[in-house]
């Protein structure tokens, strides 16, 4: 499905099976909504992360929005700290990249399979940025997801298993194309091992921050020299001028023509 319609599509499925729509709504990828934290007047990026119910946490305040049941869940004191830091790093990484118009929020939380959190744990690293509208562009957006599985493997030694995925959405217009929807996705993994140390200055975030930074740059590369370039390969190889058009189909009906002839028809 297109990042464009794929929530009208989601719903739609939602509607006519609504016994899988947990299972919809936590294995198909949609694009990312901002919501507001009232008191910390700051945007906040929604997902299955910091979803409890309809109420979405922030990172920011660490409160729901709306106001969540009772027993909502939240990160333990150890995975709170990780992420308000991660935060405010992964804001500055965002308006260098990313620049205006965007959102970065991260969340961290418990794995079912480890008990020691110190030991493992799981993280999302989230971006949205809206594109400004402008000359055929009708509108456009661009979400990536950044989700880590963390598992130690020794004292100082730990395995990061990385999931991106980044979804693209631009709607052109034009007089002589019409409406050109240009969207899609792409996902990609990686699992690296790497250490904590203190004397070297590494630990968790700078782990995960060097490992988004390279992913990001690979992902962007593919986009532009892959996707971007063959669509307009593609494109070129379809849609010719009027000019060039009309001589075509001069072409194509001489060329009947001259098949009747010979035919005898």
């Amino acid at each position: 499905m297109a990042p464009s319609t794929i929530e009208n599509s989601l719903a739609g499925l939602c509607d006519l099976v609504p016994q899988l729509t947990d299972d919809l709504l936590n294995d198909v990828d949609q694009p990312l909504q901002i919501e507001t934290d009232t008191k910390s007047e700051k945007k906040f990026i929604c997902c299955d992360y910091n979803r409890d119910g309809d109420s979405f946490r922030s990172p920011w305040s660490g409160t729901y929005f709306p106001q969540a049941e009772a027993d909502a869940l939240y990160p333990s004191k150890y995975l709170r700290s990780l992420e308000v830091d991660a935060n405010a790093i992964f804001d500055v990484y965002r308006k260098l990249y990313f620049e205006g118009g965007s959102y970065s929020s991260v969340y961290f939380f418990s794995v079912e399979e480890v008990s020691d959190e110190t030991k493992g744990f799981g993280a999302c690293f989230l971006i949205h940025k809206d594109i400004k509208t402008q000359d055929k562009l009708k509108k456009g957006c661009w979400d990536s997801t950044h989700v880590f599985q963390v598992n130690q493997l020794k004292p100082d030694l730990f395995e990061y298993k990385l999931t991106s995925t980044v979804m693209i959405s631009m709607v052109m217009n034009d007089k002589k194309s019409g409406d050109t929807d240009l969207s899609g996705s792409m996902n990609k993994q990686k699992t690296e091992q790497r250490a904590i140390s203190k004397e070297k200055a590494t630990n968790h975030i700078t782990n995960m921050g060097t490992m988004i930074e390279k992913m990001d740059h690979v992902i962007r590369n593919q986009i532009t020299d892959i996707y971007f370039s063959k669509t307009r390969y593609v494109l070129e190889g379809i849609r010719l001028t009027s000019g060039a058009r009309s001589k075509k189909m001069e072409q194509i009906a001489l060329g009947i023509q001259e098949a009747l002839k010979k035919s005898g028809k």
